[in-house]
């Protein structure tokens, strides 16, 4: 589901490669060898007719000379990777145990806040961008809310990037339910399955970056994509204008844009049962499953928004 298949998604994999039933046998008890060092021919040759999940898999006969000669070799080794077997056939196909993760990004969260704080820094791609340096607000002072909508989304349209402009009811909301839940896991579709990022808060500004990225690069993972809200006119004219800047190496504006719409998808719903993943994600990450975020996501539809130029 992720690049190549094998970044997040691989613990999963292994799970469910677990499910498989046979490919195992457990050795009969109280037998032991003759001579130390001597195997039993039993052990050597091992019938698997008492063993049904054996015969049941469908790979069984490739592999069955493989595992006799593991089992009667190997023993110790044998009986370590039965036992692993079984441990990783009891975790639930899909269930996320992120506890750490999230405690490192909260960690990098708060440097991030530290360092704004010291000196002044946002640190998003462009530093302290206002909205005065992309609009002259003396000339718009005497314009409505959906006249300076209009020339926002007419500004961004013929540029390589996102906008929208979001009415101060539900940025309020979403600002709101970011203060508590500062990070949460987004599903984009890909040709061939998804690509989780993960988006953090810091103030008006929601950063990106992808989950193999953060895997690889820990806190020192940069953002790929930062959607930035300006709340300047949010009391007088009624709406929040958003824009982002994205890295073009690593997203393209249709997945930006699928991403941003998921952002009013899980923050701004009115659904309990959707902003409960947020909150599961923040407040108990050994509960959190992120096959549920696609579930949502395809309910929704909004997973077509990402499929052209999709990788």
């Amino acid at each position: 589901m992720l690049d190549g298949s094998d970044g997040t998604m691989a613990a999963a994999i292994v799970q469910m490669s677990c499910l498989y039933r046979g490919m195992l046998a457990v050795r009969a008890t109280g037998i032991r060898t003759l001579i130390p060092g001597l195997v039993p021919l039993q052990f050597r040759a091992f019938s698997v007719r008492k063993e049904p999940e054996l015969e049941e898999n469908p790979y069984f006969s490739k592999y069955q000379d493989k595992i006799q000669k593991l089992r009667s070799a190997k023993p110790q080794e044998y009986k370590a990777r039965v036992e692993n077997r079984h441990k990783a056939k009891k975790d639930v196909l899909g269930h996320s145990k992120q506890a750490e993760f999230v405690r490192l990004m909260e960690q990098e969260l708060e440097q991030k806040e530290k360092m704004a704080a010291s000196d002044g820094e946002s640190g998003g791609f462009t530093k302290n961008k206002t909205l005065d340096s992309i609009l002259d607000l003396d000339k718009i002072r005497d314009k409505t809310g959906e006249e300076i909508a209009e020339l926002w989304m007419n500004y961004y349209s013929t540029k390589d990037t996102i906008s929208a402009v979001i009415p101060t009811p539900m940025y309020e909301l979403i600002l709101s339910r970011s203060k508590s839940c500062q990070m949460f896991l987004y599903a984009l579709p890909q040709k061939e399955g998804y690509e989780f990022f993960l988006g953090q808060w810091s103030g008006h500004e929601l950063h990106f970056t992808s989950l193999i990225n953060v895997q690889m690069h820990g806190e020192n993972a940069p953002s790929q994509l930062i959607l930035y809200h300006y709340a300047d006119l949010k009391d007088q004219k009624g709406v929040v204008l958003m824009t982002a800047e994205l890295d073009p190496k690593n997203i393209t504006v249709h997945q930006a844009q699928c991403l941003a719409n998921q952002v009013q998808l899980f923050y701004g719903t009115q659904r309990k049962e959707t902003y409960r993943l947020v909150e599961t994600f923040n407040q108990h990450p050994a509960d959190f499953k992120h096959m549920l975020v696609i579930a949502e996501l395809e309910q929704s539809g909004l997973g077509s928004t990402a499929a052209p130029g999709g990788s």
